[in-house]
């Protein structure tokens, strides 16, 4: 599949997707507003990426119980912040989440404030086009995706949804501008991040003391599963090839 075209521009954008991209850019420019122009909201946030940055769920649950009845609309905003702007580890968003709302609770509104931080980043990178995209990323980890798409094609969203080590926003941008169809995207995007996002739900619920060990653990034994699952095919063909030349 070849990458799309990167000179997309405005007048190329349905109303839909404009309304849309307006809307991002608002959202945008008002958290910088806020951010630069408040003192107290922005010593809150910084408080809030220290945690995500040191993996302290505990204190990260604590900083969303400080909102009361707007937590949960906390949680959802900082899930979309770190996807758009912050490359921060939402893992520990996930766990908190699971601490403080139940995993069944929990796991939905990581999911969904996920997948709309993902959708976002999509269309995002569809509206600025590559070489933008290129500096949000680097170039260098653009074209390492470029080659794993061209690899496997509609299926390489999926697979690296599956693989905690693979950067959840390296993917949305990247995916951007390529050919993927929007629903394709959605669909695997969904759908890769469901296990994880349900198990680290259920160990923020159950198994806060370790949350880092067994965070590495899952992350090991998933990276392996879909190394094993990509290269089963070539280590199938030579097997065949080396009966073959036995033969």
């Amino acid at each position: 599949m070849k990458n799309m075209d990167s000179s997309t521009g405005w007048d190329q954008l349905s109303r839909y997707k404009k309304v849309g991209m307006m809307s991002l850019f608002g959202f945008i420019a008002f958290f910088l507003l806020i951010y630069l122009g408040q003192g107290g909201a922005r010593d809150t946030i910084n408080q809030a990426i220290i945690y995500l940055k040191d993996a302290n769920v505990e204190g990260f649950k604590e900083y969303l119980l400080s909102f009361g009845s707007l937590a949960a609309v906390i949680s959802g905003l900082m899930m979309v912040f770190q996807s758009i702007i912050a490359p921060l580890p939402a893992f520990v968003i996930t766990f908190a989440n699971g601490l403080l709302f139940g995993w069944g609770l929990g796991a939905i509104l990581s999911w969904s404030s996920a997948m709309v931080g993902a959708i976002l980043c999509f269309y995002l990178a569809k509206f600025l086009g590559r070489p933008v995209v290129e500096k949000m990323v680097t170039k260098k980890a653009l074209t390492w995706w470029d080659q794993f798409f061209d690899k496997y094609g509609k299926h390489a969203v999926f697979i690296a949804r599956l693989v905690p080590i693979v950067s959840f926003d390296l993917v949305s941008y990247a995916a951007g501008v390529t050919s993927i169809s929007f629903w394709q995207f959605f669909w695997a995007t969904g759908l890769g991040q469901l296990p994880a996002t349900i198990l680290y739900s259920y160990l923020g619920q159950n198994a806060t003391s370790t949350v880092q060990i067994l965070f590495f653990l899952f992350t090991i034994v998933i990276a392996l599963a879909v190394i094993g699952l990509i290269l089963r095919p070539k280590l199938q063909g030579w097997r065949k090839a080396k009966h073959r030349v036995k033969g």
